[in-house]
């Protein structure tokens, strides 16, 4: 694994004296000795207690973990921390492409998990519907009576004759008038 980061920081004015005397005049010195080894640990330190996954998972954890070791390390030498960001983890080739194919794995997981879910949901609408519509139809059945099948029958006898022209087909099949005249009711 390979970490590059930014890091901005400015001497503390206070301090200036004991940081010309100590590491001096030079940024580039304070660099060298001070800010890229600390730097180094502090990367060191914090990524090592995270898996490889979890460092780009938690990023701003990693990153928050770092900048305050690393702040307290260049405090102690009379330097300020502005800003600290990871600018990258670069990883194998093959360690990402294996990160990449399990992150996929799992959201294929989630993805028939919900799938799964929908379908059992999709089921028991189903069933529901089922019975709702098999208690609509006994209902239905437990009032059908002969009286309402004459009711029935005699209002469809009287909307026939409504819609009748008077005229009788020419063409029939063998059947009896669709009326029933001799009929009492």
């Amino acid at each position: 694994m390979h970490t590059r980061i930014a890091i901005n920081y400015h001497l503390d004015p206070k301090q200036a004296v004991n940081v010309f005397r100590n590491i001096g005049p030079s940024t580039d010195i304070a660099a060298d000795r001070i800010i890229i080894p600390a730097a180094q640990e502090a990367v060191k330190a914090v990524t090592a207690r995270f898996t490889a996954e979890e460092l780009v998972s938690h990023r701003t954890e990693v990153r928050e973990a770092i900048g305050k070791m690393l702040r307290d390390k260049m405090q102690r030498h009379g330097l300020v921390l502005d800003e600290f960001a990871i600018v990258n983890f670069a990883f194998s080739r093959s360690f990402a492409e294996a990160i990449e194919l399990k992150v996929k794995a799992e959201q294929e997981k989630l993805k028939a998990e919900r799938d799964l879910q929908r379908i059992e949901v999709e089921a028991k609408q189903k069933v529901a519907s089922a019975r709702a519509e098999a208690e609509a139809l006994a209902l239905q059945r437990q009032q059908i009576t002969p009286d309402l099948l004459a009711l029935r029958r005699i209002e469809n006898e009287r909307e026939a004759i409504r819609k009748w022209d008077g005229k009788l087909p020419n063409v029939t099949s063998g059947a009896v008038p669709f009326i029933n005249v001799n009929d009492k009711n």
